[in-house]
């Protein structure tokens, strides 16, 4: 029987707003954070996106009267949480797209789904074929967006950048695959800013090793465009958002819907820094978003 949406109860239209929401602060983050790395480096950027994140997430709890510490057993996702989905994917995602165009940045870091098949099979997990087929396809899509044929291989930052960009990925599914079999006690948002305080302390302690002389720029106008952005909006509020609407939307539903991520990605940096959409670009994305819906759809059953 087809859902009649037009009489949806408010709790589902709420949640479809808050997919909506999610997927224009994480797709905008793009561009805007290359936006920011005219006025920063990228650790930097990092370590200074953490830190608002994280005062930001404490402001919230507490507002909401749900600031509490954790329990010993949330540790270890707190932990992981905040050095693997936050620290290295905030870094290595900063790195990749200070050299590669942001549209493309995002469909590479948004490999996650795609990372999960090859370590949910080292775990010793059964993966269906439909699952290692949109595995293989988005690994093809990968292979289109790069061009190698085209590629500048003698161009280390390029190179290094598109690395960068995969690992942040990669980064991302061991964290989930953490939080997938992690025993919750608090809320994934109860905990958030102290994943968000763990992130912060490790991004400056990598700032200041792998970048002792970078900087943020606080006199360019630009930083004051990316910083409040992705630290305040794209980071507390849209991992809120993103949180509520796990809850109220089938898992199948609310991680297909996240696929206009990467999409909004690439729209939303040609309008804000006039980066170029090539068919390169647009089958690469489409295949690999046809992978991960593969994926997510063998692994909602």
């Amino acid at each position: 029987m087809t859902r009649d949406w037009s009489r949806a109860p408010p709790a589902w239209n709420a949640a479809w707003l808050q997919l909506a929401a999610t997927v224009v602060l994480f797709g905008l983050s793009w561009p805007i954070i290359k936006i920011g790395l005219t006025a920063s480096t990228p650790v930097w950027l990092a370590a200074g996106r953490a830190t608002c994140s994280a005062l930001s997430s404490f402001a919230l709890l507490a507002a909401l009267r749900r600031l509490r510490w954790p329990s010993r057993a949330d540790w270890p996702i707190v932990l992981s949480v905040g050095a693997f989905q936050l620290s290295f994917f905030f870094a290595l995602s900063n790195l990749g797209v200070q050299s590669v165009p942001a549209g493309r940045s995002g469909v590479l870091a948004y490999s996650t789904m795609l990372w999960l098949v090859p370590l949910s099979l080292l775990l010793g997990e059964r993966v269906g074929w439909r699952g290692l087929a949109g595995a293989l396809m988005g690994m093809l899509g990968i292979v289109v967006l790069i061009e190698p044929l085209r590629f500048d291989w003698s161009n280390r930052a390029v190179v290094e950048g598109h690395v960068w960009l995969l690992l942040a990925g990669f980064s991302w599914a061991l964290a989930l695959l953490h939080a997938r079999r992690h025993r919750w006690r608090l809320s994934p948002l109860d905990v958030l800013p102290w994943q968000m305080s763990v992130a912060t302390i490790l991004l400056w302690l990598l700032a200041l090793v792998i970048e002792p002389h970078g900087y943020l720029d606080f006199a360019r106008a630009n930083l004051w465009i990316a910083l409040p952005y992705i630290g305040v909006f794209a980071g507390p509020a849209g991992t809120w958002a993103s949180v509520s609407l796990a809850r109220a939307l089938p898992p199948v539903v609310a991680s297909l819907g996240m696929l206009g991520t990467p999409l909004l990605a690439i729209l939303s940096s040609m309008v804000l820094v006039n980066e170029p959409v090539t068919w390169p670009l647009a089958l690469g994305t489409l295949l690999v978003i046809a992978g991960i819906a593969i994926v997510i759809l063998e692994r909602g059953k």
